[in-house]
Order: C-alpha cells, then structure tokens, then sequence
C-alpha cells in the first residue's frame, strides 16, 4: 500500500508537471507565430522575379510546413515525456515486487516492450505528416509541369495500347478491346483513320520505322500489316487546362466518364484488308513490334512462344520457345538485333539475333510476379514492369540483380522510356501515371481529378520525344487516350 501511495503521487506531479510544460510550449509557439508574421509581410513587400500567385503558393506551402513541424515538435515532447513518466513507474513497480521473485530480465522485456510501442507511435506520426507535407508540395510541382493538351475519345471499349508514327505526317495509333485500330491527329484529336480487319480485340499497335504502314496484334490469334495514308487537318488552338490543372485529386465512379455514344470513327476511312497477315500461333496475339530496318517483325502470345517473322514473305523464321506460362508483351531493341519478351512466369527473356546462324537467351529473374511488359533504353539497360508494383533498371552485361528497384502502390502496365531524357512512365491498375528517372528518383504523377485524367485502369503510355506540343500519350480503359505536356526540363530541375 506505502509503495502503491508513491507510485500515485509520483504520477500525479508528473501529469502535472507535463500539463504545465505543455502549455508553456504552446505559450512559446504563439509568441513565436507573432514573430514570424512580420518576417511574412517584408519578404511579401520585397521586389520579386517570381509572378505573385507563385510567390503566394510558396509562402502558403512554407507556412503549412513550419505549422506541422510546430505540431511534431509538441507532440513528440510529450510523448517523450510519457516515456519517461513510464519508466518511473515501470521502476517503483519492480521495487514494489521484487518479493515476488520477479526476475530483472522480465522487467526490462516489458518496459522495453511499451517503450517500443510508443516509439512506433511516435515514428508513425513524423512519417505520416512529413509525407503528407512532401506529398502536397510534389503535386503542386506536378500540376505546374504536367498539363494535359487533348483527349482522344471515339472507341467503344477499352483501349489497350498507344504508340506514336516515327515517319511524318506523325500521328497517334491506338489499339482497342472493340475490335479497331484508330489512327489520329495528335493536334486536333480528329479520328484519320479506322482498320477494322481483326475479328478480336486489338492488343497493341506499332508503326514501321521509316514507312506508313502499322503493325496490330489481336485476340483472333493474328498480326496484320496494313497500310495508311493520312492528311493531317489544320491544327486548332489548343485549350487552356491550366485552370482545372490545380483541382484537387477526386474518386472518379463510372457515373463519370465521358459520353461515348456517339461514333466519331465512322465518318473517317476504314481500312479492312490487311497487306499481310501473320498466322502461326495458337492463342492470342497480345503483342507484336518491329526489328530494327522493318524487314522482320516478332510477336508474342498467350501460347507461350514468341515467332519471328519475315515481312515480306510472312514466313515463319524462328519460333522462340522457353517460359513457362503466357507471354504479355515484347520489345524491339532500336538500332541492334535483339528482342526481349516478358511473361506471367515472373521472368522476361533477352533474344539475341545479331549472328544469323545462331540466336542467344538470357533469363532475368528477380520479379515475384507477372512481369506486364520489358522495354530497352539507350545503351545497354533495359527496364521491367510487374504486378509485384515494382519496376527494376537491368544493365544487360549483369543479369544478376537490378541496378535500380522502384516500388509502388500499385501493379504497373505497359511502361515507356523517354530516350533522350531517361525518364520512365508508369501506368497503373489505379489510374495513376507516375514518372520517374533511370536511378529510381520520382518526378512527378500526373494530374488526375473530376474533369480530367483517366476515371479506370491505364493500359499504356507512349512518349514523343519530337512533337512540340504533346511529348507523352497514355490510354486506359475508360476508351481514353490522352495527350500530355511534360515540361521535362522543369522536372529535372526540381530533382
């Protein structure tokens, strides 16, 4: 009882002690807060380069951050202080029991137990409000450097795959669930042109390096070549989003996507007989791409192979045999003779035709998941996408472990890599694009809100290195391409 008497009194003085130090703090931070308004209206009143609304946002931005760390400050004094206000009490009860044989070892467990619990609680609260924080001033510098230019809107389902023509005029194609290939003008979003030859769905599409001809994979088990010939329209202003650019992030329902009744294909040619068509496979045709010159093209499938084929003959040259279970996606190296196909067996694999007479493998291991598509970059590197929501940089000469790993929130679809900037898009199953550079570093994510960006899943994003006004393409599911305007020299600057 004596002993119970002391632990009491003792806890009382510092609950008091605490209570009174707590309100001196906050005391303290009040006078400060004063002090630091007249600091606030000088720099206000001093001459700026900076427009005013800008200048207006950082000062705001500025204050939220010395606020929160204001809070954090109190908040973990406190909590410091009931940390030690335990340990006193932890340690009048073990002078209280020792008659009970209690060991010193079980004591010290149990105030190292509760002392950890509040230490977790402590680190939880820095983490969430300093993210919180970051995350507030990184979107603002999104919304200021990603600004979408137009909407592609005419397909009746969702839209799997988006790719830009490399030869002029330059157009964008996109490749959909509703059976067609749209080609479009980039400037004004007027529907070109509509190949309507697959009796499946469209799962990618790719123009031909130095032709106007494009290559589409379907779920009819087929790759048609066809050709086009488009006349671009006179370009229209493009319309200011500069304005609904700064609306806050939203949960977009069904309810909300676009009205697509209306078929804005059908007044523009139709195309429905291919040049060539490619049959040697037994399951869908989720992708295809052409190697480097356009004189052979590969295509990958859900029966597991990958074949190579010649254009012109569209005989069979190489059917590439060795994972384990359906293919997603194959790539085409640029300027060399190589091809890298991923799959659902959580491995992507590197081709190597660059000797006639015999053709090399390489297996990369080191997803836990499907790996949705592989891509190359300049130089020897090569960048991977899973369903593990992670993305891993290779370099080709050191199969053994990734030189860059980023992790997500979310599964990541169809990635591109901007060439001449390394900068790498990431669509994901929850409506977010992300950008991010070779080394893992994050840029920006895209705006997304109630009146603009994608309302489902983003299937694919495709860069555009030469078009002045639109440098990134993405699509989804919502039967959606969108055009964007990156400001990448403003994202670098900020990193």
């Amino acid at each position: 009882m004596p002993t119970e008497s002391a632990s009491c009194s003792t806890a009382r003085q510092a609950k008091q002690k605490r209570k009174s130090h707590s309100l001196s703090i906050r005391r303290t931070n009040s006078s400060e807060q004063e002090r630091t308004g007249l600091p606030r209206d000088m720099l206000e009143g001093q001459d700026s380069k900076l427009p005013s609304s800008v200048r207006s946002t950082l000062l705001d931005l500025f204050g939220q951050i010395e606020r929160e760390f204001e809070n954090l400050y109190i908040e973990n004094l406190e909590l410091r202080r009931e940390i030690d206000t335990l340990n006193e009490r932890l340690a009048a009860e073990g002078q209280a029991i020792d008659g009970a044989e209690l060991s010193k070892g079980q004591l010290k467990t149990k105030a190292s137990h509760s002392t950890s619990q509040l230490s977790q609680k402590l680190k939880t609260t820095y983490k969430a409000s300093t993210s919180k924080i970051v995350s507030s001033f990184k979107t603002t510098t999104s919304r200021a450097a990603c600004q979408l230019v137009k909407e592609y809107i005419g397909h009746r389902d969702g839209i799997w795959d988006v790719s830009v023509a490399r030869t002029q005029p330059v157009v964008l194609g996109t490749a959909s669930a509703d059976h067609t290939a749209l080609l479009w003008s980039i400037e004004t979003g007027k529907c070109l042109v509509k190949y309507a030859g697959h009796v499946g769905s469209v799962n990618s599409i790719k123009f031909h390096p130095s032709e106007q001809l494009a290559l589409t994979a379907s779920g009819d088990q087929t790759a048609h070549i066809w050709r086009y010939a488009v006349q671009l329209p006179t370009p229209q202003p493009v319309a200011d989003t500069s304005q609904i650019s700064g609306e806050d992030e939203v949960e977009c329902s069904d309810k909300d996507e676009p009205d697509l009744d209306g078929d804005v294909s059908s007044d523009c040619p139709t195309i429905r007989v291919p040049l060539t068509s490619l049959k040697s496979h037994q399951g869908v045709v989720i992708a295809a791409d052409w190697l480097v010159g356009g004189k052979q093209a590969v295509t990958a499938s859900w029966d597991r192979t990958a074949n190579l084929y010649d254009v012109e003959t569209s005989e069979l040259v190489h059917s590439l045999t060795g994972h384990d279970q359906e293919l997603t996606h194959c790539c085409t190296h640029p300027t060399q003779r190589l091809v890298v196909t991923s799959s659902r067996d959580t491995t992507f694999r590197l081709w190597d035709f660059r000797d006639p007479s015999i053709h090399s493998v390489n297996v990369f291991q080191g997803h836990t998941d499907t790996v949705t598509s592989a891509v190359f970059t300049v130089g020897d590197n090569v960048v991977s996408g899973s369903d593990d929501r992670t993305v891993k940089v290779w370099d080709l000469k050191n199969m053994r472990s990734p030189i860059a790993t980023i992790r997500t929130d979310s599964a990541i679809n169809r990635i591109n890599v901007c060439v001449g900037q390394k900068i790498i898009a990431l669509p994901h199953d929850n409506r977010q694009v992300r950008l991010f550079d070779m080394s893992g570093v994050r840029l920006a994510r895209l705006p997304r809100s109630s009146r603009q960006g994608h309302r489902r899943m983003v299937c694919c994003s495709a860069w555009s290195e030469d078009h002045p006004v639109c440098n990134l393409f993405t699509c989804g599911f919502d039967r959606q391409a969108i055009g964007w305007n990156i400001n990448i020299p403003a994202l670098l600057q900020e990193k």
